[in-house]
């Protein structure tokens, strides 16, 4: 018997509800196009948590000039943000109405970043503006500090980590995709009129 398909219908609706929407996901796991894409439809502001933690050189900022970034962020009262940075869970979810979890198997998570990898390496782009930051084929496949390695080294222990906070979030609901085939067939059902939507 085939597994039965994901309530593509209802997830629509419960977004189409929501003004305030954190997205996130091992990395690799398409976090951001995703993001930028439901906001879009949704006619909300998107805003990548990696733009706001980075500065020039790959440093990172200080946790309290981060926090006070995010709270400015989610401060207002329409937006997607993309990213995880579990230490911001109590800025960033203090207004949240629904989280999404790209939850993806490692093969297709690992699959995902080496085509992303290979394509900003080739093409050298300027990941945040004004950074300068850009990732090259040496980072990415002879440094230890290659995103490609932590990701094969913490996929296990994140997805553990983002199902225990779903799980212990209160005050909104989870949506929970388990393959690029059900992000993109959400994503087609908000393409959709609201009307049109509304019809099973």
């Amino acid at each position: 018997m085939s597994p039965s398909p994901p309530p593509i219908h209802p997830w629509a609706e419960r977004l189409r509800r929501s003004r305030r929407i954190n997205v996130v996901g091992t990395s690799g796991s398409g976090k951001s196009t995703f993001s930028r894409e439901l906001a879009a439809l949704l006619e909300l502001a998107h805003h990548e948590m990696d733009e706001h933690y980075w500065l020039p050189g790959w440093q990172g900022r200080s946790d309290k000039d981060f926090h006070s970034r995010i709270a400015a962020v989610t401060a207002g009262e329409a937006w997607v943000l993309d990213g995880n940075y579990t230490r911001t869970v109590p800025v960033k979810w203090a207004r949240v109405e629904c989280g999404v979890w790209l939850d993806y198997s490692l093969p297709v998570t690992f699959f995902r970043g080496v085509r992303r990898a290979v394509r900003r390496a080739v093409s050298r782009k300027e990941l945040w503006p004004g950074t300068e930051n850009r990732e090259s084929f040496r980072q990415t496949f002879l440094s230890r500090k290659s995103i490609l390695l932590w990701t094969l080294q913490s996929h296990g222990a994140n997805r553990k980590r983002y199902g225990d906070l779903a799980e212990k979030s209160e005050g909104f609901p989870w949506i929970r995709l388990r393959h690029p085939r059900e992000a993109k067939a959400l994503l087609e059902r908000l393409r959709l009129p609201e009307t049109s939507a509304g019809s099973p």
